[in-house]
């Protein structure tokens, strides 16, 4: 019987495969590059094919490993060997990234009791959100998280958001309080005009059925800006213990 024996390039992708997820397993991410990273990613959506110099070419179009994860699905289908399917493995990895750190924030913050405890959360849902993002967080009197509500997710400087909906939802929570929470992927957290006035008409309606309203954090990239703590929220508002 013939044995057909197998090209040597493919036996040298299937080595340096195996050689790349070996060194993940025994040292974790230390020691790889950016594209490295992305190229072991590539290798468990793209099979017998060298996907080094794809790995190489997102990372030169995007800047990073963080900014590849972040890229819509349709800019990383520009780059020549990503279809579809590997797009969406991606997207599909960046989105159970941000849930698992969500969770993680969530069981280490049921008690939102202070700014930092609120940050902590805040951070890990959004401050690597690449369009604006409106989340309430629903607390109780003791301020125990009841649940954590996103509202809307907008373009890359907006997200619509509805007082009504907010408070609609408290009531249905029966939340005695919320704290509202919005990134600004452009990294600086200071409030627009836009900002200021949908803060006021959330404190409004809030005040008008008993519900506090605790703070309104614009989260930035390292930075955050707190409505409360600056004194844009009026009088009547429970301040938050720093």
């Amino acid at each position: 019987m013939k044995v057909m024996a197998q090209p040597i390039d493919k036996l040298d992708h299937a080595g340096h495969r195996k050689r790349l997820r070996d060194r993940l397993l025994r040292a974790g991410a230390q020691g790889f590059e950016d594209y490295e990273l992305v190229e072991l990613l590539l290798t468990f959506a793209i099979s017998r094919q060298d996907v080094k110099p794809m790995a190489k070419q997102l990372i030169g179009r995007f800047g990073d490993l963080k900014k590849v994860l972040d890229a819509q699905p349709e800019d990383l289908a520009r780059v020549k060997g990503i279809g579809p399917q590997t797009a969406a493995f991606l997207k599909a990895l960046r989105v159970t990234m941000q849930r698992y750190f969500e969770l993680a924030a969530m069981q280490t913050a049921r008690i939102l009791n202070s700014t930092d405890a609120v940050l902590a959360y805040c951070r890990a849902s959004l401050e690597v959100e690449p369009r604006e993002v409106f989340e309430v967080l629903y607390v109780s009197s003791k301020n125990r998280l009841i649940k954590a509500e996103r509202l809307s997710s907008g373009t890359i400087d907006r997200a619509a958001v509805y007082p009504r909906e907010v408070i609609k939802k408290a009531l249905e929570a029966n939340a005695a309080a919320f704290i509202c929470v919005h990134n600004h992927p452009s990294g600086d957290p200071a409030p627009s005009p836009e900002d200021r006035k949908l803060t006021e008409a959330l404190f409004e309606a809030a005040r008008a059925v008993g519900i506090t309203m605790h703070d309104h954090f614009i989260i930035g990239s390292g930075r955050h800006f707190s409505f409360r703590s600056q004194g844009l929220l009026p009088a009547g508002g429970q301040k938050i213990v720093v």
